[in-house]
């Protein structure tokens, strides 16, 4: 009887999972249309069991004005990693969202050059394979 019960258990646990799933990833659509205005090609895209997450995080971190650092400074600091990945749709969006944030030419410029001259450090740092001890003693840790 107990073996009954537990089979019985799993599979309505497994019947029901996809419903749930389902209705979650619905619910995130409509989340997504809410915020954008309609749901992007990329998101739509985005595998169904995980699209939630990804939209939590994206949310969260991006357009929550409970974060630390300013849209602008957000919007700056993805310019940089996009141009270092690189990544087009990635330079290409932030740059608009910078833009509506305020950010100016010179400081979107700024973003980008910061990132290349970080770029540039790291590889001659590691190529150079400098001992990782004494550069933390040479630079105050």
């Amino acid at each position: 009887m107990k073996t009954f019960v537990m089979a019985a258990v799993v599979a309505v646990a497994a019947f029901s999972a996809p419903v749930s799933a389902q209705e979650t990833t619905a619910e995130t659509y409509s989340e997504i249309k809410e915020a954008f205005g309609f749901v992007p090609t990329f998101m739509q895209e985005y595998p169904e069991h995980g699209i939630r997450g990804a939209w939590i995080m994206t949310r969260d971190m991006e357009f929550s004005d409970q974060t630390e650092l300013s849209p602008k400074v957000k919007a700056l600091i993805n310019i940089a990693v996009g141009a270092q990945i690189p990544c087009q749709y990635c330079v290409f969006a932030d740059t608009e969202a910078a833009r509506a944030a305020g950010a100016t030419e010179g400081e979107i410029k700024e973003a980008v050059g910061q990132a290349a001259l970080t770029r540039h450090w790291s590889t001659i740092i590691n190529g150079l394979q400098i001992d990782f001890d004494q550069f933390k003693e040479e630079m105050g840790g």
